[in-house]
């Protein structure tokens, strides 16, 4: 049930079950990009053959920012041979130093079967621990990672051979976790996506909010919640216009706002009001059209297999004067180009009624030959928003890339001068059988700065001839690469990193410069400075489902 070797007929005959099927259960929505981008496919590592190669892992650092590489081995050693991607990050609001990130593992780059990478740090990021994934042998993709307000870690895992997904949780800052049900028993579907209701005084509060690609469903719908923590999800429902490819957030007040799109030139913002009443089936009764300046874009030269980035959503819940703005991230193509993409962000001051021009956060001159993708934010407990995104601006080739950063601390209205954080890398190298890098990257942002997931190729495999895809953990902050000391307060506060190089000045120029090149240097060790703890906060049963299609 958990494996099976897929054949390229066997996948054929399951894609065209889910179309003759009926709306509800899975037909493609007309108009949209209609596969799937999850699918099953190869076989795993033999047995005896992973792990047996290992380097130096990989600490890259850059103008005072310092990369620590997160898919290591017991010993905590890079492992030759393997490729990671697509990391979701979640931190410990009670305590920085722990910080758990979730990622699809190829054990092999030699086959595209991939199981849910899970690994964490005790010490702010410095030290990584990856003791295997959570579900040994099982064919998983599309992880997604959160966290409650008390520090309890969430993970949403997806079955790529039959696109349902389950909730894990941890309770240890990542070191352990525990399947809260049965395989499937959360529904889900291809691009998933969830959120957590972490405001005390909501009605909602501890509720659990998912959606997904509905054409692509584990059985039918595309939303659900679960009022219970993640051990039982309710029913799924519909999405009025039936959006992808994006993420949801949850205001002050209990309102649920989904941001997504059609996979093209529409990008919408969907509010939920009564989602946090568990007495009633959740409505939607707000739906607003968000320009983003262009349109997402499946297959970009930076990464052909996959997404220039999808669209993430984000709610200001610092209290202040930008409480429950609305903000939206989403790299697109620009309207009338035909190459070229840009991090474009939309805020909404009035609840999701409407919402800016986009504003294009990537600072350097216009040039569509240039790629900036993986665009994504993080709202900090002050209201400071950060952006992160790869970057190709200094790259002769337009390929190669580097992390970039900024941030505004006016609500979106003025961004800071973009700042590169990374080394350069290739992301046309490591392919694990699939010409991607993933589709995503992650941040979760503190009233001092951001802590980073994302994947890059500083690693160089000379069996292959070729770099590695790994996954990265960086600090990022206004002040730069060192962070500042944490002060006393309830909010998520900064964590000390390491500081191998001096803080450089953030001073970003359009001009090409040379590529740096990435080097391995021995594994840091400074002491992270615990952050203050503060106090801890002391549905109906879904229906059965059907059994899903014959798997490959």
């Amino acid at each position: 049930m958990r494996f099976s070797t897929v054949s390229a007929i066997s996948l054929l005959i399951f894609l065209g079950s889910l179309s003759s099927l009926p709306k509800a259960s899975g037909q493609p929505i007309p108009g949209r990009f209609s596969e799937p981008l999850e699918k099953p496919g190869m076989p795993p590592a033999a047995p005896g053959t992973y792990r047996l190669d290992t380097s130096p892992r990989m600490i890259s650092p850059y103008a005072g920012f310092t990369s620590y590489q997160v898919n290591v081995d017991a010993n905590g050693n890079n492992i030759v041979g393997d490729a990671a991607n697509e990391p979701s990050i979640s931190v410990d609001p009670t305590d920085g130093n722990k910080i758990a990130i979730g990622w699809r593992q190829f054990d092999t780059y030699t086959s595209n079967f991939r199981e849910a990478g899970v690994g964490y740090t005790t010490d702010a990021g410095i030290t990584w621990h990856f003791p295997g994934p959570l579900d040994n042998g099982v064919f998983r993709s599309d992880p997604v990672t959160n966290s409650d307000e008390t520090g309890r870690f969430f993970y949403l895992s997806l079955l790529v051979d039959n696109f349902c997904g389950d909730i894990w949780r941890s309770t240890n800052g990542g070191q352990a976790w525990t399947q809260l049900h049965s395989d499937g028993a959360a529904h889900s579907g291809d691009k998933e996506w969830f959120t957590v209701d972490r405001t005390p005084t909501s009605m909602g509060h501890g509720f659990q909010y998912q959606f997904w690609t509905e054409g692509l469903a584990c059985d039918f719908g595309g939303f659900n919640r679960s009022t219970d923590g993640g051990v039982t999800w309710q029913s799924p429902i519909s999405i009025p216009n039936f959006p992808q490819w994006g993420t949801l957030d949850v205001a002050s007040n209990g309102n649920l706002f989904i941001g997504g799109g059609d996979s093209g030139s529409s990008f919408w913002c969907i509010r939920s009001s009564n989602a946090q009443n568990p007495a009633v089936t959740p409505t939607f009764d707000q739906i607003t059209t968000v320009n983003m300046g262009g349109s997402l874009w499946y297959g970009p030269p930076v990464n052909p297999g996959g997404l220039a980035g999808q669209i993430f959503l984000a709610v200001d819940r610092s209290g202040g004067p930008t409480n429950n703005n609305i903000y939206m991230v989403a790299t697109v193509l620009p309207s009338g180009f035909g190459t070229g993409t840009d991090v474009m962000f939309a805020r909404s001051t009035n609840g999701g009624a409407s919402f800016s021009a986009p504003h294009r956060i990537n600072d350097d001159p216009v040039n569509h030959s240039k790629y900036h993708y993986f665009g994504t934010i993080g709202v900090a407990p002050n209201g400071r928003i950060d952006s992160v995104w790869l970057d190709t601006r200094n790259a002769a080739n337009n390929t190669d890339s580097q992390l970039f950063y900024s941030y505004s601390t006016d609500g979106g209205v003025a961004w800071a001068p973009n700042v590169q954080v990374s080394n350069s890398f290739t992301p046309l190298e490591g392919w694990p059988q699939q010409n991607k890098i993933g589709d995503y990257i992650t941040i979760v942002s503190d009233n001092t700065g951001g802590d980073v997931a994302y994947s890059a190729t500083f690693n160089f495999n000379p069996t292959r001839g070729q770099h590695e895809q790994d996954v990265y953990f960086v600090r990022v902050s206004p002040s730069g690469g060192a962070t500042p000391t944490p002060t006393a307060t309830a909010s998520p506060t900064a964590t000390a990193t390491a500081t191998a190089t001096p803080t450089a000045t953030a001073t970003p120029t359009a001009t090409a410069t040379p590529t740096a090149t990435a080097t391995t240097t021995p594994s840091a060790t400074p002491t992270a400075t615990p952050r203050p703890t503060p106090t801890p906060r002391s549905g109906p049963t879904p229906r059965p489902r059907p059994t899903p299609g014959p798997r490959p």
